[in-house]
């Protein structure tokens, strides 16, 4: 046993065109934070969409942008810049960071679930039961809850001894460090399957349960233009619950595309699914004024050139001492 003050990520050695990767997740990457800041910033600026649905939106983007923050910035430094030596405590923070993106990611779904099925099947009494108050209530409960069973997995991996510091994934994260740890993992990969059964036995079933109720109650509407506008709100969501429940399925093997492709669909699902946010997002290439009279329209326009000023910073930090050896 050794006292690691430092990993080294080894996932990439067997790669012949590391740069190549490298590139498409930094493309990727980038993708991912201008699609949720958009969303972000057309949400947050305009009254009209401050309401419970898009506040589970936002909630989602912030998931989606922490979530591929983690585990991309790390991949991105090992293909381009060639640094594959990570801190241990950094590594330990986005294994933390990492998993609990995954937790909250599963809660926000579950939230926007239960969002839609109160809006269609008590739509009367959605606005007195759906608040905005009650909306942040909840989910501030999910990250706390977040906060705390991530927080216990990871006091386990900081807690067993360490006799190598080689990495074998692409990115930090608890299996990975666990089997680098010098233990029997068996054990230790027990404890986080037993803490997994909550959100794969218990939330994807509620889920599919509350959609299958939705279909039911969306044949019932008499009304087709209610009935297309339930089908339409409904079908983002349901879109994006397939996608995180097929990348589950075989996690191990594509773990890169898990990682970030859910996160760069999420926003283009909701732009191109949701009536509203698709209007404004079309009113913004053409020029129209969306936000409230308040604000001044080029606010907009500054929000999403904070994003871009942001990935720029990002590329050049993390392919900074390495940059000149891509070309």
């Amino acid at each position: 046993m050794v006292l690691l003050v430092f990993f080294i990520i080894t996932g990439f050695d067997h790669l012949q065109d590391q740069k190549l990767l490298g590139f498409l997740i930094l493309i990727t990457y980038m993708l991912i934070l201008i699609g949720n800041g958009i969303n972000l910033c057309i949400i947050s600026t305009n009254r009209h969409l401050h309401k419970p649905m898009y506040i589970l939106i936002c909630n989602l983007a912030v998931v989606d942008i922490m979530f591929s923050s983690t585990c991309s910035t790390t991949m991105i430094s090992v293909l381009l810049a060639k640094i594959k030596t990570i801190s241990y405590y950094s590594c330990i923070s986005r294994t933390y960071f990492y998993h609990l993106g995954d937790f909250t990611e599963c809660m926000a779904l579950t939230l926007m679930a239960i969002d839609r099925l109160i809006a269609i099947r008590l739509p009367l009494r959605y606005h007195s039961i759906v608040t905005n108050s009650r909306t942040f209530l909840f989910i501030f409960v999910t990250w706390l809850a977040g906060f705390a069973v991530i927080g216990f997995v990871i006091s386990i991996a900081d807690s067993v001894p360490y006799c190598q510091p080689f990495i074998r994934y692409v990115f930090c994260n608890y299996a990975a460090m666990i089997r680098a740890a010098c233990v029997n993992p068996e054990p230790y990969f027990f404890i986080t399957a037993i803490i997994s059964l909550g959100p794969i036995c218990g939330q994807f079933p509620f889920i599919l349960c509350t959609y299958a109720v939705l279909a039911y109650s969306v044949t019932k509407l008499s009304n087709n233009s209610s009935r297309k506008q339930m089908i339409s709100t409904c079908s983002s969501h349901l879109i994006v619950l397939l996608r995180v429940v097929l990348s589950l399925t075989d996690r191990n093997t594509v773990t890169i595309v898990a990682s970030l492709v859910p996160s760069l669909i999420n926003p283009t699902v909701y732009c191109t699914r949701t009536k509203e946010i698709r209007k404004r997002s079309t009113d913004v290439f053409l020029h129209k004024r969306i936000v409230p009279n308040h604000l001044s329209f080029i606010s907009l326009y500054k929000c999403i050139g904070y994003i871009i000023i942001i990935l720029y910073d990002k590329m050049i930090y993390y392919t900074s001492g390495g940059w000149w050896k891509i070309f």
